[in-house]
């Protein structure tokens, strides 16, 4: 038995991180919390005791804490001296930034990693149980958060930081060029929205999100370009799309649902667009084998234990089915992109 465990090391080496990675990510997500990335950004060098006086640990607690942290990479230390490593400095140093990485680490500790305690549960029932930690009867995590504002803030920062890592590959695509009118469907606190119109110059947008997500994108980056990014709030699925788009753009939305869901609104999109409008699904994207990015599994998991007890990072070539299903012409996918993207595409012809 020791022998077949040794047969691929890279896959035991991974166990054992994998093993231990709860704790560890809960480690560096509290070193962001207190700023020690941050602090050492500015004072490379520190010692224990600095940072003890910076951020008013325990020094034994500290000491466990900087050990922890160690052990992954994202701090090193020399000589007694701590320092940021080169990715810690990258993704964790600016944390007053939107696009931080810490903002991400915050959402998933409270609202993503506290749900896959119940993995077990939900699977076996085949429903996202963990929802019953969120007051309000709604279906979905996105429903029950508008019960929690300060959660829900949370959750949409975490979502936006996300957001503005994995949205250059977006808003940079030729196809673009050819679009007057964007309905953001699912659209969020209007980042991608915003940053859309900032890179294309005759682009306006309209973002269409629950009314508790909107007050949200009336108070975010959407609010700096109130003149070409519009609101509308309302259920993508209850009401009519808002008209006038030659575009619709599902970003970070489709993978929540199951087949049916993603066909219906594939097909409202078809409804809503002129002919020669264009449909645009961005997104995670599983390999068509469905075995890798771990990205992906994360989201497929999540979804299913708490957000919406379905969906999961589609392959490309499921979308481009649907979006065939739908009526829509001209398929293909744009493969490749930055964390484990794809962005699919159709016109109605």
């Amino acid at each position: 038995m020791q022998n077949a465990a040794h047969e691929d090391d890279s896959v035991l080496e991974r166990f054992h991180f994998l093993v231990n990675a709860p704790a560890l990510f809960n480690a560096v997500t509290t070193a962001a919390e207190l700023r020690i990335f941050a602090f050492l950004s500015g004072k490379p060098g520190s010692d224990a005791e600095d940072i003890r006086a910076f951020c008013g640990l325990p020094a034994h607690q500290l000491r466990v804490l900087l050990q922890a942290v160690c052990t992954t990479g994202l701090l090193e230390r020399r000589d007694g001296a701590y320092h940021n490593s080169a990715v810690a400095e990258s993704l964790l140093a600016a944390d007053d930034e939107p696009d931080s990485w810490s903002h991400i680490l915050t959402g998933w500790k409270e609202v993503y990693y506290p749900a896959f305690a119940q993995m077990t549960r939900a699977l076996r029932a085949g429903t996202n149980t963990a929802l019953e930690a969120h007051p309000g009867d709604e279906p979905t995590l996105y429903g029950r958060l508008a019960h929690n504002p300060g959660l829900e803030e949370v959750f949409h920062r975490a979502m936006t930081a996300f957001t503005l890592r994995s949205v250059d590959a977006l808003i940079e695509q030729p196809v673009f060029g050819d679009v007057r009118h964007v309905l953001d469907v699912g659209g969020g606190d209007g980042t991608t929205s915003a940053r859309l119109v900032a890179r294309h110059g005759r682009l306006t947008s309209t973002v269409f999100d629950m009314p508790s997500v909107s007050r949200l994108a009336s108070e975010a980056e959407a609010g700096a370009h109130p003149d070409r990014v519009s609101l509308a709030p309302g259920d993508m699925f209850t009401d009519p799309f808002p008209e006038g788009p030659d575009a619709v753009l599902f970003s970070h939305v489709l993978e929540i649902f199951d087949e049916d869901s993603i066909l219906l609104l594939m097909k409202k999109a078809y409804a809503a667009l002129p002919v020669g409008g264009r449909v645009m699904v961005y997104g995670y994207n599983v390999s068509d084998d469905e075995t890798e990015g771990v990205f992906g599994a994360r989201l497929g998991l999540y979804f299913n234990v708490l957000a919406s007890g379905r969906g999961m990072a589609y392959p490309a070539r499921d979308y481009e089915r649907w979006l065939r299903a739908a009526g829509f012409e001209e398929v293909g996918t744009v493969s490749g992109l930055p964390y484990e993207h794809g962005l699919s595409l159709g016109v109605k012809r």
